[in-house]
């Protein structure tokens, strides 16, 4: 099958890997030709260019540029592609961006990887980088069923765990498990380098090992993402952040309130809850 990848960063460029070592051949498109000619040294796609042009061929085309750009960009692709080519995207948002994409392609099939590393750019590119990570897929009424299936094959093929669901549950749920914890690790960092003392805070910075690592490690990301995420997903994150704050008010009270026990209780729960959570 003819593949085409437009934008060769790490998503992208982790996707040619993958499909190329599936006997796919990938057709990569970026905007500078430094990237796609990296991008084949690295043995991630074919042949690229920086010419929409090379799409022709696809059979399936996925879109990877940041989420501001995936509407405009897709207007550019869509005369260079062939009559029965598959769009789909790999956003993190759904709610914004599906139902603008699937006016303007009737074989357009919304989708979100739900892997990553702190990395970016086509040398962060690896094999391997959806492999048993869930991998969303999102039609609605207007979304041809043959091309989800079509997908869906794709997908499984790379060791991905599918899902499907439509983009406002999608957008509800990753609010929750990804959008919120960028905005809380933030501003634990935000809180830490504001604390007002200079010296405990560098001290702090000599301190800090694996608790802090991990709860600060997707608010010290990419920004541009952070922002797309609250930008095309406000309502959502509004409401878990919301819900959030309530929650930190609660251990507040206690703590003020010294209630120990009640404290002792309420982190229980959290612990119990985390267990719910498939992330070993």
């Amino acid at each position: 099958m003819d593949i085409g990848i437009v934008g060769l960063g790490l998503m992208g460029g982790s996707l040619g890997l993958d499909f190329r070592a599936l006997g796919h051949r990938v057709l990569g498109v970026s905007r500078r030709s430094q990237t796609w000619q990296r991008a084949l040294e690295r043995g991630a796609i074919d042949a690229g260019s920086t010419d929409l042009g090379i799409l022709s061929s696809s059979e399936v085309v996925f879109l990877c540029p940041p989420l501001g750009q995936m509407v405009s960009l897709a207007r550019q692709i869509i005369p260079h592609l062939n009559a029965n080519a598959i769009l789909t995207d790999i956003g993190s948002v759904k709610g914004a961006i599906v139902p603008p994409l699937e006016q303007l392609w009737p074989h357009y099939v919304g989708g979100h990887p739900m892997a990553g590393t702190a990395e970016t750019g086509i040398e962060a590119a690896q094999h391997h980088l959806f492999a048993n990570c869930p991998y969303v897929l999102t039609p609605t009424e207007r979304t041809n069923p043959a091309d989800v299936e079509t997908l869906a094959t794709l997908i499984t093929s790379l060791g991905s765990r599918l899902y499907r669901t439509t983009p406002e549950t999608h957008d509800l749920a990753v609010a929750w498990i990804s959008h919120l914890p960028v905005m809380v690790s933030s501003a634990l960092i935000l809180a830490c380098a504001n604390g007002g003392d200079r010296d405990i805070y560098e001290l702090a910075q000599d301190l800090a090992s694996s608790g802090f690592r991990d709860t600060s490690r997707v608010g010290g990301g990419n920004p541009e993402l952070g922002q797309m995420m609250a930008q095309f997903n406000q309502g959502a994150l509004l409401g878990c952040l919301k819900t959030y704050r309530r929650s930190l008010e609660d251990l507040i009270l206690q703590i003020e309130a010294e209630a120990w026990d009640d404290l002792r209780d309420r982190l229980a729960m959290a612990q119990r809850e985390r267990r719910q959570f498939d992330l070993d």
